[in-house]
């Protein structure tokens, strides 16, 4: 069953390095998403109402890539793995195989981005 979390400015959700085994859906508010590289940490982007959080990780099942961090007041929903697998069980097998590939693409395409 999914679950409502709620979040203040400045509230970490994920951190870079965590196992995952739920996303996010963004109800309101605003998140930043940074990323560690050498001492620095860089902002890869901006998460607002309407979006997903932390599905490439939900979907390959390897470590977050990210940290994301409240900039505002958040209301998210989060969605267990079992909740998404028992959706994606109904439906034709190609369709996990292109979830799963486009997941493997980004996460590739993260690793080749030089901040």
């Amino acid at each position: 069953m999914a679950k409502t979390i709620n979040l203040k400015p400045n509230e970490i959700l994920i951190r870079e390095g965590e196992k995952s085994s739920v996303m996010y859906f963004v109800q309101s508010g605003q998140l930043v998403v940074t990323k560690k590289r050498g001492k620095d940490e860089v902002t890869l982007g901006h998460i607002f109402s309407k979006e997903l959080v932390g599905e490439i990780s939900f979907l390959d099942k390897e470590p977050r890539s990210a940290t994301v961090q409240a900039v505002t007041d958040c209301e998210l929903i989060e969605i267990p793995q079992e909740t998404f697998e028992k959706v994606f069980s109904t439906q034709p097998k190609w369709l996990e195989i292109l979830y799963m590939t486009l997941a493997e693409r980004l996460r590739k395409a993260d690793a080749r981005i030089k901040i």
